[in-house]
């Protein structure tokens, strides 16, 4: 389906703030590469302002991600015939394909939005907080662990925190930390969470 004008300043938008800088992008670059007249005020048209291209483009990536959490903790029983280390590459793989997928996102946030922090805050809450509850979810309901007392909430911010911290370090020093390749990371991210299936539960106070 054709994107509608709308949808292609956004998406371009997003783009050129991630490449070039929010305050260093024009409206008339944004609408030349939305394929509009630069400078003719198609923009405005659709949004008031550069600044509410910006906030659409965040509240629909966080719609976007609403909906793929849901779906994929919708689905994870369907996998739960499968190995628990394979489920857990899976999962690893699944935190650093929706990295890349936000990439632009990640750039104009750490790169511009310290000067908009009610747009950090919805991030926060629309698409950090829910990914990372999101995977807590998924390791509670995992058979292996039934029984193991465990801080969840806790655990998927140490493992969901160093899925982002490979992929930021990758992204930011163009390679990996100590050139350790996407599939040995996903290995041995895999196998910390296997760990967590041998700990006998913690006895009653």
């Amino acid at each position: 389906m054709t994107p509608s004008t709308r949808e292609r300043i956004v998406a371009e938008s997003l783009r050129l703030f991630a490449d070039r800088g929010y305050a260093a992008t024009s409206v008339a670059e944004i609408e030349a590469a939305a394929g509009l007249s630069p400078g003719a005020g198609g923009l405005y048209r659709h949004f008031r302002s550069k600044e509410e291209v910006l906030s659409s483009a965040i509240r629909e990536h966080i719609e976007r991600t609403r909906k793929q959490i849901s779906d994929v903790l919708r689905h994870a029983s369907a996998y739960q015939e499968r190995p628990l280390e394979a489920r857990l590459r899976m999962t690893c793989q699944a935190g650093l394909a929706k990295m890349r997928e936000e990439q632009d996102l990640i750039r104009v946030l750490f790169r511009d939005l310290d000067q908009f922090p009610n747009l950090v805050a919805e991030m926060r809450e629309g698409i950090v907080n829910p990914l990372y509850d999101g995977i807590a979810t998924w390791l509670s309901e995992q058979p292996e662990y039934v029984g193991t007392d465990e801080d969840w909430p806790a655990v998927a911010s140490i493992l969901g925190g160093a899925v982002v911290n490979y992929w930021l370090a990758n992204e930011s020093m163009y390679e990996p930390p100590t050139r350790i390749d996407e599939e040995r990371f996903v290995q041995s991210w895999a196998r910390l969470g296997m760990g967590l299936a041998n700990r006998e539960p913690s006895p009653a106070s």
